[in-house]
């Protein structure tokens, strides 16, 4: 099978973050209403603070119940590996519906990043089960003192796909906290939710990948347009942890040698692995005719995948970081490197 049907196949997994007490239950409480989600498979931590009894139709194992609407709901208790292969087996086995993709709850204080390790890099979970996209919920009453309190809210808020802003109808004032998110994360799409109520296709879809299209749609994924207009700015304040996080797309005209690619890459994640976390790109490749799609999460890398046609007539390279403590001007340096090295290679 050719490697972008292959990666079609694969079952979407959603993970939804964001810091204590930033609405995450109620938004799954909300979704797991949704008829949207029947073909969801959805963990959580806690059945107790999900709503789910009104929904709840039976106990398909100690961990596992089935909702009124078809969706499957687990709890992640200790290893999250294990809890989604044994899903699988019973889906393959009849003894759990076939859910179309999985939503995944973090804790409040988590680093989303270790989870989507987990997904990314286990041997078995890559070849059904592939990251579609991080979803970080952001409270506005108390989003912005979070920010500046707690490192881990701002790597939530920096690495999502999606941002989605609750309790803003309690809040007296939110256009600098969506200021301050747009400056973290500006290929991000701000969604706002009030009491949870989101359609889930707002939220899940935000892959390169979606079921309904023939074609992935490259600009939808990259947003590198929204990062293109927005220019690195320095506060005074070093205190802060947003102005530590920068996001940029790296432009390269040349084709890319693939070995060298990799060489530089490597190089790239060995030395400053912690401190990129977010990595999107569509390359062109020397002697490839059709484009690669690359997607990382700091040092853990999806499988590069071939896509089945460029999206427009611009054929150049684009590599979206989001880095924290390390410039463009650095990157930058490292890869004009990295080409005369393997142009010297060449010839």
């Amino acid at each position: 099978m050719n490697a972008e049907g292959r990666h079609s196949d694969l079952i979407p997994v959603s993970v939804v973050t964001g810091f204590l007490g930033s609405g995450k239950t109620t938004l799954l409480n909300a979704l797991l209403r949704h008829p949207a989600m029947d073909d969801t498979a959805v963990f959580i931590n806690e059945f107790g603070e999900v709503g789910i009894d009104h929904l709840l139709v039976e106990q398909l194992a100690d961990d596992t119940i089935l909702l009124n609407s078809g969706c499957v709901c687990c709890t992640v208790r200790g290893d999250l590996i294990e809890g989604l292969k044994s899903l699988f087996k019973r889906r393959v086995e009849g003894d759990a519906p076939k859910f179309a993709r999985v939503a995944i709850e973090t804790t409040g204080l988590a680093d989303p990043a270790p989870i989507i390790h987990t997904l990314m890099a286990d041997g078995l979970l890559i070849n059904h089960f592939k990251l579609d996209g991080v979803v970080t919920c952001v409270d506005a009453v108390h989003g912005e003192q979070q920010l500046t309190a707690h490192v881990e809210a701002v790597k939530q808020a920096a690495i999502a796909d999606r941002l989605v802003i609750t309790k803003t109808d309690g809040a007296d004032e939110t256009q600098s906290l969506f200021a301050r998110l747009k400056d973290l994360n500006p290929s991000a799409e701000t969604i706002v939710a009030v009491k949870g109520d989101v359609h889930p296709d707002k939220l899940f879809g935000a892959g390169l990948f979606r079921a309904d299209e023939k074609t992935p749609d490259v600009r939808r994924w990259l947003r590198e347009e929204a990062i293109d207009h927005h220019h690195d700015h320095h506060h005074s304040d070093v205190n802060r942890h947003d102005d530590h996080i920068r996001s940029f797309c790296l432009i390269v005209e040349e084709p890319i040698p693939w070995e060298g690619f990799l060489t530089w890459l490597e190089m790239l994640l060995d030395t400053k692995g912690e401190r990129i976390l977010r990595v999107k790109g569509v390359l062109r490749l020397d002697g490839v005719d059709r484009p690669v799609a690359i997607h990382g999460v700091q040092h853990v890398f999806h499988p590069a995948s071939p896509l089945p046609a460029w999206p427009s007539t611009d054929r150049r390279s684009k590599i979206v970081f989001i880095t924290r403590d390390i410039s463009k001007e650095a990157i930058e340096k490292t890869f004009a490197a990295f080409v005369q090295d393997a142009s010297a290679l060449r010839n």
